[in-house]
């Protein structure tokens, strides 16, 4: 028998994955897509630009990075990564303007002080900088990227989120293995 605790985490992935979901099928996606331009028509849709910017990866710096200043959002991602990869880095990105990430203060001044040395660091209000999945906020915008994704590739309706996919969630964000009845997991 489930924990009331398992419950509940299971309550909250199904919540958070329809709540993603009907955010990515609110959106307007350009075809065929191109993440540049679904970007230009988010800037549009927000009345605010955004600012794709190419960096060259450097040790221990996230693989994208989203820096609002007074005047634009910066986009920032990398140049010498596959095409696959930018375009899921953008959308990772763009996902946190989508849920509304940039409007919670959170500072990682030294990632984009090193990617952006001429920014002053009183121009930057917000730096949203990730080098791993377990905040709420990453699972979020991962799974809006995905989801976007997958809209993309599909161009159809989308089926019910199923124990396989949230299973498969948890293995990505680190939530560890559940035992089985009698069991120990793992």
């Amino acid at each position: 028998m489930r924990s009331w605790i398992e419950r509940r985490r299971g309550r909250q992935r199904r919540r958070l994955w329809q709540q993603c979901r009907r955010r990515v099928d609110e959106l307007e996606l350009p075809e065929p897509f191109d993440a540049a331009e679904f970007i230009r028509l988010l800037a549009v849709r927000r009345g605010r630009p955004i600012e794709l910017i190419p960096v060259t990866a450097r040790p221990q710096l996230p693989c994208g990075l989203l820096v609002t200043t007074d005047r634009a959002d910066c986009i920032l991602y990398l140049a010498d990564t596959t095409p696959l990869h930018q375009q899921h880095i953008l959308l990772h990105e763009a996902a946190h303007l989508l849920c509304g990430h940039h409007e919670n203060p959170g500072s990682r001044l030294s990632a984009a002080e090193a990617l952006l040395p001429n920014l002053s660091g009183a121009l930057v209000q917000r730096v949203l900088g990730r080098t791993v999945y377990a905040e709420p906020q990453e699972q979020e915008a991962e799974l809006v990227a995905s989801m976007i994704l997958h809209r993309v590739q599909r161009r159809g309706a989308p089926a019910p989120v199923t124990d396989r996919q949230l299973s498969w969630a948890d293995s990505v964000f680190g939530v560890p293995e559940r035992p089985g009845p009698g069991g120990s997991g793992g």
